[in-house]
């Protein structure tokens, strides 16, 4: 058994190995456990749509094509170097080509490579050049989009389905009965699918839906009957991809609409904050129905004299000080990477007391293996750390002096309160904050113009450097703010504060933002109002209450 593996193993990678992976109908969490071990693994992912490359960005949190180490190379097998959409064979060659180096190729596919796609003729020529494959099935339309919709396609008093692809040659006379229809591809012919099944026997009252993109942000549902589905998908302007349903089940979408009934279903959120911090945000967000897009307004530099940093350091491991407070997950980071550089580890914070300004901050001290010794009990800040603070005692505490790792942000309220309190405090810029470049040009538009329906702002900073290097939101974004003090600054740039945390922490400013979604939305329904987006503003209605007043 070891000698057969052992000649086995090497062969296999010699000679390649693809697998045929199904993305799913769109939204990336639909990805199985298998498809995101394989495409850890890859070396080569050959695409299929456009969509693909930020999908595999975001699964494995790397930026590919950007010759990050262990990020796979992407090649594009929809369109040739042409420009040209690939047939099924251009394809196959496609990915034997990578396969025959040896590689580890993933064939990325929309849906489930085994269901209307190109699956099975791509694999045979695997299996005709003498290649292993292997097939990883995706979460198909047929299901995913209706249960996305919130329309069962069987109950118990509906237990048969039926599901066609509508290429014109259909006879639906075989589909007079009150079986459940699942039709792909019927978007363009709808009104006549329809007619033909009121022909065959079908009531015109039979319930149709129709829902466009599913699975995604985008994603549009339009109910109906078989009698008005024609005029009322024109009407709403549906295209392809779309999966219809027809059936009694469709009546259960009143109660059962789960997705597009998320609080912030479809808003574009801007999230200006430094890259490598907006993970989790975006990730809440995309939660609770949001598109997310991170502008980064603040890029974390180091110190422009390293000498002050350099110096604390060595007093810290030297014993001078009797705690070192963190202010921030950047102070931990910019204490961790001087470590670092010196061959120092947590081991040399023995004996010293550690302050953390907030939960996520003691997190990163966590994350080091250390244990904040003090994180305040009410507000998360600098003046709640200071609420916490204990005086220095000269019979308790053998020395008197705090280290205080900081941004070039001053923090004299907090060096003061310290020196009130009888301690001395050795204040140094571990970092700088330096404004980013401004975002490409139709990012700035859509700021000034009201094209997202709310920014999220996490500290005083990105206040003033989104507005310093992208202009002021429009009046009709929601702005949500995480604290009193960014909600002052957001007033000073001349914006209406929206939304305030209770709290200062990401999670639960994300939560109020969804709260306040949530309640626009109840409100617009009560008013029988159509339940729109903030960027879906009436401009004319708007000037007219203005002429009004």
């Amino acid at each position: 058994m070891t000698r057969g593996k052992t000649t086995t193993e090497p062969t296999e990678r010699a000679r390649g190995w693809v697998s045929f992976v199904g993305s799913g109908p769109g939204d990336p969490d639909l990805m199985t456990l298998r498809a995101v071990e394989l495409l850890r693994q890859a070396e080569v992912v050959v695409t299929e749509s456009p969509e693909h490359e930020e999908l595999v960005s975001r699964l494995l949190g790397t930026e590919v094509g950007g010759g990050e180490p262990g990020a796979p190379e992407v090649v594009d097998g929809g369109f040739g170097e042409d420009g040209q959409p690939l047939t099924h064979a251009a394809r196959a060659k496609v990915v034997l080509k990578h396969a025959k180096k040896g590689r580890r190729v993933v064939r990325l596919m929309t849906g489930d490579p085994f269901l209307y796609a190109s699956g099975p003729e791509e694999a045979q020529a695997c299996a005709k050049a003498g290649l292993g494959f292997e097939i990883v099935p995706g979460v198909s339309s047929v299901g995913a989009v209706p249960a996305y919709a919130g329309i069962p396609l069987t109950t118990k008093d509906h237990r048969e389905v039926a599901v066609v692809t509508c290429d014109g040659t259909v006879d639906w006379s075989q589909y007079a009965d009150d079986r459940t229809l699942v039709l792909l591809s019927g978007v363009g012919q709808v009104a006549e699918i329809a007619k033909a099944l009121v022909s065959a026997g079908r009531s015109p009252a039979t319930p149709v839906a129709m829902t466009r993109v599913g699975t995604t942000t985008e994603q549009a549902t339009v109910t109906s009957t078989l009698a008005d589905i024609g005029a009322d998908a024109r009407a709403a302007r549906m295209a392809p991809p779309a999966v219809i349903v027809v059936g009694k089940v469709v009546d259960l979408r009143e109660t059962l609409s789960w997705f597009e009934t998320k609080p912030l279903f479809g808003w574009r959120v801007l999230v200006p904050r430094t890259k490598d911090q907006a993970g989790p945000l975006t990730t809440r967000l995309r939660g609770y129905g949001a598109v997310p897009e991170e502008v980064p307004t603040i890029s974390v530099e180091p110190p422009r004299n390293p000498q002050q940093m350099d110096k604390a350091v060595r007093g810290l491991v030297e014993g001078r000080y009797e705690w070192i407070a963190f202010t921030s997950v950047n102070a931990v980071k910019a204490v961790r990477e001087k470590f670092e550089e010196y061959g120092l580890d947590a081991r040399a914070f023995s004996g010293l007391k550690i302050a953390a300004v907030g939960d996520k901050t003691a997190g990163a001290i966590a994350d080091w293996g250390l244990r904040a010794d003090l994180v305040p009990s009410g507000e998360q800040s600098a003046a709640g750390l200071l609420a916490d603070w204990p005086e220095y005692d000269d019979v308790l505490d053998p020395i008197n002096r705090v280290f205080l790792p900081r941004a070039d942000i001053a923090t004299e309220n907090l060096v003061a309160g310290l020196i009130d309190l009888g301690w001395e405090c050795d204040d140094v810029t571990a970092y700088r904050t330096v404004r980013a470049t401004p975002p490409p040009a139709p990012t700035r538009d859509a700021i000034k113009s009201g094209k997202f329906d709310a920014v999220v702002f996490t500290s005083s900073s990105t206040v003033r450097n989104l507005v310093g290097i992208a202009g002021k939101p429009h009046p009709s974004t929601v702005i949500a703010v995480i604290g009193p003090a960014t909600a002052k600054t957001a007033e000073e740039h001349g914006l209406r504060v929206d939304v305030l945390s209770p709290k200062p922490d990401v999670d639960v400013l994300v939560d109020a933002l969804a709260d306040f979604g949530a309640a626009r939305r109840l409100a617009l329904l009560e008013e029988g109002q159509p339940v729109t987006k903030p960027s879906e503003r009436k401009p004319a209605a708007r000037r007219r209450a203005t002429s009004r007043s």
